[in-house]
């Protein structure tokens, strides 16, 4: 069944439509309400707070130690101005100036940084939303969702960012069996009359098209079968180097980057070899392939979060995978960050349940990373990925107001940075 005679993806079925369809599955109608406004001045303990506009929040964060990622300074007794969302200053406290009467958060004796960034996980309800930002996730990207529900989420984050973190959407995903998926939008059901699946140029064009119609900021595909799931083996090809390139034609003809959930050794170097923007997971990349990542400027999401949990599952297939997998990658990690291969942060959290996405920073570090790296790869590093590097991963002037307070010193003991003491988003205290 050949789709290439369809028409374009229909303007009728507006971007407004399928926000409010995506709204409603994800739950942001409740959500997006007015949020009520915290005190006037805080101390840097856990608590909940909130406060939303669409420019964000002014706040002062002071007496921390402030530590930059992006050069590795460190300034004690710091002052972080925070206006409308934007950081206007930062750095000693003797050199910013602090606005008369303005909202305070009381940092002594605790380290201030730049939020983090999940370069991927799966957000499809306001509840995983709030729970990221509220694990020190202030900005993200999508792995996809099964109905848009992501770019409902990153609308969300845009009028109410106390509410969700900073996303980019990939919209729905690019693989062989759609399932369920094709009634998530009109001009895909005429897919599931493919007997083979989406796998011709026709089909694959298809679904990057109508999710660039749809607003995706990238696209999510596939080059192997799942780890998560038992009865599929992971180094099973689904697409050839042939199929990712159509895709990565499509999203490019549309001005989108492609990420792709790879495994096998043969899958990672075809992926890269079509020109994806970044490779997922990526357990057994080879040593090729990696200098090929670096010459092409791929970046590598390991996903280690979501490998450990498969050692930690009850079913015996998957526990005896996660534990296989695990060290593997972790030397894949390792290898790629001496040849210099750009890495990025990703939980891979999904169903409901977001990992905080300081584990995988701190898995990075038993990796082998020294600390300032493991942190770059869910601050700096990952900014560059998302292509928010003077948006996010660091606390600047010009930068977005998304910060972490820490109990103790990053540098020394990534695994703080598991449990922020307190999370402002766009300066709003989540």
């Amino acid at each position: 069944m050949c789709v290439e005679a369809l028409p374009p993806p229909s303007s009728r079925l507006t971007r407004r439509g399928v926000l409010a369809g995506a709204a409603a599955l994800a739950g942001t109608v409740a959500a997006a309400g007015p949020a009520t406004a915290g005190p006037r001045s805080t101390d840097a303990r856990p608590a909940a707070s909130g406060g939303g506009s669409p420019r964000g929040g002014s706040l002062v964060i002071e007496g921390g130690t402030l530590l930059d990622p992006a050069t590795g300074d460190v300034t004690e007794n710091s002052v972080i101005v925070i206006v409308d969302g934007t950081v206007r200053a930062a750095g000693a406290r003797g050199d910013v100036a602090v606005p008369r009467g303005a909202e305070t958060l009381d940092a002594h004796g605790r380290w201030v940084m730049p939020g983090l960034i999940d370069a991927h996980i799966h957000l499809s309800t306001t509840a995983e939303a709030l729970d990221a930002v509220r694990q020190g996730a202030t900005s993200a990207r999508s792995g996809s969702t099964s109905f848009y529900q992501d770019i409902a989420v990153r609308e969300l984050a845009r009028h109410s960012p106390g509410l969700a973190p900073r996303l980019v959407a990939a919209g729905v995903f690019v693989t062989p069996d759609l399932g369920e998926t094709v009634l998530a939008d009109p001009d895909l059901t005429p897919l599931a009359r493919l007997k083979d699946g989406v796998r011709s140029a026709e089909a694959l064009r298809r679904v990057v098209e109508v999710n660039i119609a749809r607003g995706a900021d990238v696209v999510k595909t596939r080059v192997n079968e799942r780890a998560g799931l038992p009865e599929q083996d992971p180094l099973a090809q689904v697409y050839s180097r042939e199929q990712l390139s159509e895709i990565v034609r499509a999203a490019r003809k549309g001005g989108k980057g492609v990420l792709c959930h790879s495994y096998s050794e043969r899958g990672c170097d075809d992926a890269v070899a079509a020109g994806i923007r970044s490779l997922e997971h990526g357990v057994f990349v080879g040593e090729r392939t990696l200098h090929e990542m670096r010459r092409r400027g791929t970046y590598f999401t390991p996903t280690l979060t979501a490998i450990a949990g498969l050692a930690e599952s009850a079913d015996p297939v998957l526990a005896e995978r996660g534990r296989a997998y695990l060290p593997v990658l972790k030397r894949a990690v390792l290898a790629a960050h001496e040849t210099g291969v750009p890495l990025a942060a990703g939980t891979d959290s999904s169903g409901g349940t977001v990992r905080p996405i300081g584990r995988e920073v701190e898995l990075m570090r038993a990796a082998g990373l020294p600390a300032l790296d493991a942190i770059r790869t869910a601050t700096t590093g990952a900014a560059r990925l998302l292509g928010l590097e003077r948006t996010v991963g660091r606390l600047a002037r010009g930068f977005s107001g998304d910060a972490i307070v820490l109990d103790g010193d990053p540098l020394a003991d990534v695994s703080v940075l598991r449990r922020p003491v307190r999370v402002v988003r766009a300066g709003l205290a989540a």
